[in-house]
């Protein structure tokens, strides 16, 4: 560790004497250790030990690493449990606001992201950790699968201007047949039964074919309505199907609608998970690896991979996330 900081400050020093660098750095070494670190971005007055964590629920959910520019990143539903486990654990925390900008994404990964913010409400007896308050604030996006995780907490506090709604299933397939055969190429299946190839971008989908997801999209539509039930329990079941008919709302209309119980601010659901942890002052925290400068609420709590993987390719590409999930199903809002 000593050799590599003394080898950062020669390359800035000799940068320096040469005239080609600003006058002033900010020489952080990079730690051995990738443990989560907690950063404080907001702190009441006075001394207190209590503090609020906030989570990142953001992006697309999808069970797989993130691709950077360069190098490779990290998975991002590991870390987002990594740092749910990390707050229901810290005796310190006394709730937990979860800052959504999601549109959603796998119905896997929304589910999984959902009940671990369950175990953190309703506590793990097992391990002698108790239930703590969860706030879901809303910013720009928290729609399908973002709306989904948004279910497991005590409380919704919306912006009034945000995207949320969303709920239902989706399953994105394309069928490149007319393009092959306009340049010449065919494609053929070897397969052990009718159905294996099902879905295949290469020929059109069979009724029977459709049919099968249908029915796979149908059960995991009842489950979305579950999770929305059990929720908002101001709704009744007939009450959810007749707005779960996939389409968005704004903030506002989501309120009327009681799909969330408040508009606000992060600012307003920081107040909220306090008034819930029957705290009066707290600490702010976040958590992210190390690196990176953070300063305040709104800051973003992860920072680039230290290490980036090895990889044949220098840069990588991005596509959308949504364009890597042919046949899968999503609990996604798409425009």
């Amino acid at each position: 560790m000593k050799n590599r900081t003394m080898l950062v400050m020669g390359i800035f020093l000799a940068a320096a004497m040469a005239g080609c660098a600003p006058t002033a750095y900010k020489i952080t070494p990079i730690p051995i250790s990738e443990e989560l670190e907690e950063t404080i971005v907001a702190t009441d007055p006075g001394f207190f030990l209590s503090k609020i964590a906030i989570i990142d629920i953001d992006g697309v959910l999808l069970n797989s690493r993130e691709m950077p520019l360069l190098g490779s990143g990290e998975n991002k539903m590991a870390l987002l449990i990594e740092k749910l486990r990390k707050a229901a654990a810290d005796p310190c925390v006394k709730a937990v606001v979860l800052r959504i900008n999601s549109p959603g994404g796998s119905v896997t990964a929304s589910d999984i992201i959902y009940k671990e913010v369950l175990k953190v409400r309703n506590g793990d007896p097992c391990r002698g950790i108790p239930g703590k308050p969860v706030v879901a604030s809303m910013l720009d996006v928290a729609a399908s699968g973002g709306y989904y995780v948004a279910c497991a907490a005590d409380r919704i506090v919306a912006e009034p201007t945000s995207v949320t709604g969303s709920i239902g299933v989706v399953m994105m397939t394309w069928n490149a047949k007319g393009l092959l055969d306009k340049i010449g190429v065919s494609t053929d299946a070897i397969k052990s039964g009718p159905n294996k190839d099902a879905a295949s971008p290469f020929r059109p989908m069979k009724p029977e074919e459709r049919q099968i997801f249908q029915t796979m999209i149908d059960e995991y539509y009842q489950r979305f309505l579950a999770v929305v039930e059990q929720s908002r329990s101001e709704l009744t079941a007939e009450q959810i199907r007749e707005i779960a008919d996939g389409r968005v709302y704004t903030g506002s209309q989501a309120l009327k609608l009681k799909l969330v119980d408040s508009e606000g601010s992060l600012d307003d659901a920081l107040v909220l998970a306090k008034e819930l942890a029957d705290v009066k002052k707290a600490r702010v925290v976040i958590y992210h690896r190390p690196v990176g400068y953070r300063g305040n609420i709104y800051a973003a709590a992860r920072a680039s991979d230290p290490k980036p993987a090895a990889s044949s390719s220098l840069v990588n590409i991005p596509v959308p996330d949504y364009l890597q999930q042919q046949g899968s199903f999503l609990y996604l809002w798409q425009p």
